[in-house]
């Protein structure tokens, strides 16, 4: 491959929870299947991963699970040989419809699969991935077996297989810092809500300093962090000013209020508020002016789509759903 690869960075379609495995995995014993082009219809696009390892453990799907198994049989003799290889899977012909795996996708996936004992510091770079920076990923080959690998400030040279010809250019991915979202109180929803938009790729932080809803740590919610603190102090910190988005979910009208007219000083984009029309309408007439006019473009509510159904449960689907509908640039 070329050493300067000018092509413009695609935009990677990143897995959080495989990133999270890899950097807890041994790396003696684990791989990473890297997706670095895509041709037709497939189940994934460039940039999503799947994490093998050698007692028979896989995190991420690049597929329906037809591809899975030759996918891990060639990253686990990968992770043996100690060097970086390729795999293509081409589903694009008539035949693939009825014979082999019979996907039926008509798709063709070039994978680089890589042992993570090659990536010492990988941990690092996703350190810096979660805590909201964007990190560019860099492919390139400048001998034929030897791989040059870039991740942020990362760098590494790996052996490898020879390259196909198709990626004589380099690949460029740019992995987006995952979305972060601030739960400001905590209520019936909340260990509901909180590992599912964890599991949907949002950074999540919840802000409760009530003895009752306070719970003992932020895994016991499925969080990412905890801060017990009250929306105001919460908001001075800088993370938490720059999230994407924030969830006002106290069950308390004074809270409630409090944490409105704090967001209405920050530039979160997206605010959503539990509860109905009326309770919005009392809270925005105890706003000052300047607060109710900085919050309106911005406020989602009631938050949540329509999605039918009552309760704890429904409430915290209809809420990940319009995240994750708005994240992603469809109306919400």
């Amino acid at each position: 491959m070329k050493d300067d690869v000018t092509a413009p960075p695609k935009i990677a379609d990143v897995q959080r929870a495989v990133l999270d495995a890899a950097a807890g995995a041994d790396p003696a014993h684990a791989a990473l299947a890297l997706v670095v082009d895509t041709d037709g219809s497939t189940y994934v696009r460039a940039g999503a991963m799947a994490l093998f390892d050698t007692h028979g453990g896989q995190v991420g799907w690049l597929s329906g699970g037809c591809l899975e198994p030759e996918i891990q049989v060639r990253a686990l003799a990968a992770i043996e040989h100690g060097a970086a290889d390729w795999l293509e899977l081409d589903t694009r012909e008539d035949e693939d419809l009825l014979s082999g795996s019979a996907i039926g996708c008509r798709g063709r996936l070039q994978l680089a699969l890589l042992p993570l004992a090659l990536l010492p510091g990988l941990e690092t770079a996703i350190a810096a991935w979660r805590g909201g920076q964007d990190q560019t990923l860099r492919l390139q080959t400048h001998k034929p077996d030897q791989l040059t690998l870039t991740l942020g400030a990362q760098r590494w040279t790996l052996p490898c297989a020879p390259a196909p010809i198709g990626l004589a250019a380099g690949i460029v991915l740019l992995f987006q810092a995952p979305p972060q979202v601030l739960v400001l109180g905590a209520g019936p929803e909340t260990p509901l809500l909180l590992p599912l938009l964890r599991e949907i790729g949002w950074t999540t932080t919840l802000v409760e300093r009530r003895p009752r809803w306070r719970p003992a740590d932020a895994q016991a919610v499925g969080a990412d962090a905890l801060q017990p603190l009250a929306p105001a102090e919460a908001l001075t910190l800088p993370a938490s000013a720059a999230a994407d988005a924030a969830l006002v979910m106290h069950h308390n009208f004074e809270l409630d209020r409090e944490a409105l007219e704090a967001l209405a000083a920050t530039d979160i984009p997206f605010v959503g508020l539990l509860g109905p029309v009326r309770r919005q309408q009392d809270l925005f007439r105890l706003l000052p002016p300047v607060a109710r006019q900085a919050l309106a473009p911005r406020l989602r509510s009631p938050v949540g789509l329509d999605l039918g159904g009552r309760g704890a449960q429904a409430i915290a689907l209809s809420i990940a759903a319009q995240l994750q509908a708005w994240h992603h640039g469809r109306t919400a």
